[in-house]
């Protein structure tokens, strides 16, 4: 019996690939939005920081230019109770007593606490 050839030419070529068009963007441009997108978003961060930066410096600042006052405040509030106590200690012991051995204005250096402590 003879043998069996190829036919002259040679077979069709075998379909092992499936046929699938390919779907959306190339990957390259997917790269691209995904790049822009986050670079955009990194420009708007820091822009942020940079303008909390500078809210917290001007916080900062506007506390550094109150303290004069606050601290004049505080002064006047502690010389009204040196002389309210004066006043009540003279009415109590009849005459103006000192403690100190000038009539210079010291800052009292202890606190007031209560009586009964809470727990």
């Amino acid at each position: 019996m003879p043998q069996d050839l190829p036919p002259v030419g040679g077979y069709d070529p075998v379909q092992y690939k499936r046929n699938i068009p390919a779907r959306g963007f190339r990957p390259v441009y997917y790269l691209a939005a995904v790049g822009l997108i986050m670079t955009y978003g990194f420009i708007k961060v820091g822009k942020g920081i940079r303008e909390q930066n500078e809210l917290a410096r001007e916080k900062m600042w506007s506390r550094i230019h109150l303290i004069p006052v606050l601290q004049a405040e505080e002064d006047r509030d502690l010389v009204r109770r040196h002389l309210a106590d004066r006043k009540r200690e003279k009415e109590l012991l009849g005459s103006e007593t000192s403690v100190y051995h000038s009539e210079r204005f010291v800052r009292p250096t202890f606190a007031i606490t209560p009586q009964d402590e809470s727990k």
